[in-house]
């Protein structure tokens, strides 16, 4: 027990630890390890960024997907999801709400939806970003051209959320068809930094075939990458998809490896994701305690959240959703910590 807590000291001093170290840590970490990184990583993150945690505005607005990753709900094969798609007035709408609420970045998330050109992906950013120029606009929708990439820049995205998974070549061909690969899934992060995105990627804890050793390249993925946000949180079923009979990830271990990631990426934004608080009572908060300092409540139409549907039982009311922002408020002012209407750029260089 010496040894890991040893190991955990060392973490939290250099920031960084030799991959057999790391592979030690995880499978051997126990409460008193787990409790020490909590507080440092907490700690860290105080002295960077404050009692600040940035608000980011959640938009949904499409579920149509022409990949079929097996673990995911909105799969094209999954005949069972309703589709939908928003319009450019919808998406509006949903920044004319969230605005005043206090979000000042907000985050199109969708499947690879064909129908959404580089055209109409453009006009959608630049209205967004025309009607209120003070605020960040994210996107999460997958692999595109370096070319893509380059136009929606240009039309004014700021941030790409591009979750690589897994850093592990024949874990990703588990988890994914033959036609996707890890490294694609690679080279698009590296066009979205060289273009001058603020870039994200991240991976699921718990997924299908995952071993210690996986999470490790994840991490070293990770150190050597240097994103400007990670998204981590615990693999959760879905039942039309090939794994709904697979185990949902540990939220324990998700919360232990959000405090590695602080300390092993000081500057990093790192959120606490609805699926920790889909998994966990607290997840939100427990997150933000081990480190977090983003979350993301949910800003689409309320017909469309219950349609958006990676796994099951996904949150979406209650403190998860935008309108009830002075919940989420409340609870994170509970744990000494204020939402704030900011962009929250990264400090990552």
């Amino acid at each position: 027990m010496n040894h890991i807590l040893e190991l955990a000291e060392r973490l939290a001093q250099t920031h960084d630890l030799p991959d057999d170290e790391l592979l030690v840590l995880i499978r051997r970490r126990n409460p008193g390890a787990s409790s020490f990184l909590k507080a440092e990583a907490r700690a860290l993150c105080d002295r960077i960024y404050g009692k600040e945690i940035y608000l980011r505005g959640l938009i949904e607005f499409t579920n149509f997907c022409k990949n079929d990753c097996y673990y995911c709900g909105i799969r094209k094969s999954n005949r069972r999801a309703e589709r939908y798609r928003l319009t450019q007035e919808e998406v509006l709408a949903c920044c004319d709400m969230g605005y005043p609420l206090g979000f000042r970045t907000f985050v199109l998330q969708g499947g690879e939806d064909p129908w959404f050109t580089d055209e109409r992906l453009c006009k959608l950013v630049a209205a967004i970003k025309k009607r209120y120029p003070d605020c960040a606009v994210t996107l999460s929708v997958g692999e595109r051209s370096r070319e893509s990439y380059q136009r929606l820049f240009d039309a004014g995205a700021d941030r790409y959320l591009l979750r690589h998974e897994t850093a592990t070549e024949s874990h990703y061909k588990k988890l994914h068809p033959p036609e996707l690969s890890l490294k694609n899934r690679l080279s698009c992060l590296q066009a979205l930094r060289d273009i001058g995105y603020q870039t994200g990627c991240g991976f699921m804890v718990g997924s299908p075939f995952q071993t210690s050793e996986d999470l490790v390249r994840d991490l070293r993925f990770l150190k050597e990458f240097q994103p400007h946000m990670v998204g981590i949180g615990p693999y959760l079923s879905q039942r039309d998809t090939p794994f709904r009979a697979e185990p949902n990830g540990s939220g324990e271990l998700t919360l232990f490896l959000l405090s590695v990631i602080r300390l092993l990426l000081p500057e990093v934004l790192l959120p606490a994701t609805t699926a920790l608080g889909t998994l966990l009572p607290r997840g939100r908060e427990e997150g933000i305690l081990c480190g977090a300092n983003v979350v993301m409540p949910n800003l689409s139409p309320e017909d469309a959240r219950g349609k958006y549907l990676l796994y099951d039982n996904k949150l979406s009311s209650g403190a998860e959703a935008a309108e009830s922002v002075f919940l989420l408020r409340e609870s994170l002012e509970n744990i000494g910590y204020r939402a704030v209407a900011a962009k929250g750029d990264s400090l990552v260089s």
